[in-house]
């Protein structure tokens, strides 16, 4: 297997057509597929569609990190009573990472969904946890809320950087033959000594596509649908209105400590300004920030016009917070990139995963979701 290649599914309309259980043996449907014993597994997948709002996995390609959340992503059982025993397969893994036990940890195989069908793209090999995480922080239990309370797991892995995968080893893993002949050297290292060899990879391009910048799913298009039709739609509110709500989803920013709306004749052509803190508890530095805010429809763009406001206004050893309903046009955004502006873009999909972050928002009870959310509006 190759890093970043696309494995085609079939087309017959079934689970048949998944290409991961012929190349490794797994089951053909679900986030975790482990081959053999789920205590002892020989080899587990961590599979993600990467358009899940609630659960956001992702990829850190410059850290070389994957985050992916456990299989317990609704109310009515404990943690680890899962069908798939994903939760029970991270727990064992990790803990036998805290142990030292690294040589009883299966490899991990991580696959992304493709655009066609049920074609999938492989991510890379990958182990728990990371060089600069300590095991407080690479398994943690979080809880969410549906209609109901309930706990599930974010995990950290590293994907290490072994750029293929040989057909022999995959052939001993089936076969259960843990200290394979054919086991990529980075992977033995790492069962021996700890050491985290992650696949880095610089971006070409910082410049995000309307699709990257919009929400995938249908709640994340409800939500901000419902935060546009709020401020355009209901009487009394307007545009001014918006810039509260903008205000308040910067204070929910990790870093923020402060945000305050400004006076509308004292702006100096910002909607806010506000104070981010870099660094720890004991040793930090505070650094301002001026905020502009569009509440606009999901398909218009914020173009040159909008934002160039806000880089103008921008005061030495300041940076700048956008953040739209919307999204930011390719040249607008090409600009602040090539002039290497410090803004900071928050689009209409940064705003769903806020929202549902902090709001405690599922798409597993949506109306009573959307009905949290306008209750919330309704202060601005």
């Amino acid at each position: 297997m190759v890093i970043d290649a696309t494995y085609e599914g079939g087309n017959a309309g079934n689970a048949g057509d998944d290409p991961i259980s012929k190349l490794l043996g797994t089951s053909n449907q679900g986030g975790f597929r482990h081959l053999g014993n789920f205590k002892n597994p020989n080899l587990c997948v961590l599979f993600s569609s990467m358009d899940d709002s609630e659960w956001p996995d992702e990829i850190d390609y410059l850290e070389g990190l994957f985050t992916y959340y456990g299989d317990n992503k609704k109310p009515g059982q404990e943690l680890h009573d899962t069908k798939k025993k994903g939760n029970l397969i991270l727990s064992s893994a990790f803990e036998k990472l805290k142990i030292n036990k690294r040589n009883e940890i299966c490899p991990f195989f991580i696959f992304t969904k493709a655009q066609k069908g049920r074609s999938v793209i492989f991510r890379g090999l990958a182990v728990p946890g990371a060089k600069n995480l300590n095991h407080s922080e690479d398994l943690v239990a979080i809880w969410k809320k549906s209609k109901d309370r309930f706990l599930n797991y974010k995990s950290i892995f590293t994907i290490l950087d072994i750029p293929n995968i040989s057909r022999k080893w995959l052939i001993d893993l089936k076969e259960g033959r843990n200290n394979s002949l054919h086991e990529p050297p980075t992977f033995s290292k790492w069962k021996k000594t700890s050491t985290y060899t992650p696949l880095i990879a610089e971006e070409i391009s910082l410049l995000k596509s309307t699709e990257q910048q919009t929400p995938k799913d249908r709640f994340g298009k409800k939500i901000i649908d419902c935060i546009y039709k709020f401020f355009n739609e209901t009487a009394g509110k307007d545009a001014k209105d918006f810039e509260k709500c903008a205000v308040e989803i910067a204070n929910m920013i990790d870093g923020v400590i402060s945000c305050d709306r400004t006076k509308p004749w004292k702006d100096g052509g910002r909607d806010a300004i506000g104070k981010y803190r870099i660094g720890t508890l004991n040793s930090y530095t505070e650094v301002e920030f001026g905020l502009e805010a569009k509440c606009y429809k999901l398909n218009n763009a914020c173009g040159v016009k909008e934002t160039s406001r806000l880089i103008s206004r921008i005061k030495h050893r300041q940076f700048g917070i956008f953040i739209t309903t919307s999204y930011i046009a390719k040249q607008a955004y090409e600009e602040i990139l090539e002039d290497q502006h410090p803004i900071l873009i928050l689009s209409a999909i940064d705003i769903v995963e806020i929202t549902i972050k902090k709001l405690g928002l599922s798409n597993d009870d949506e109306k009573e979701s959307i009905k949290k959310l306008k209750d919330w509006l309704l202060q601005f």
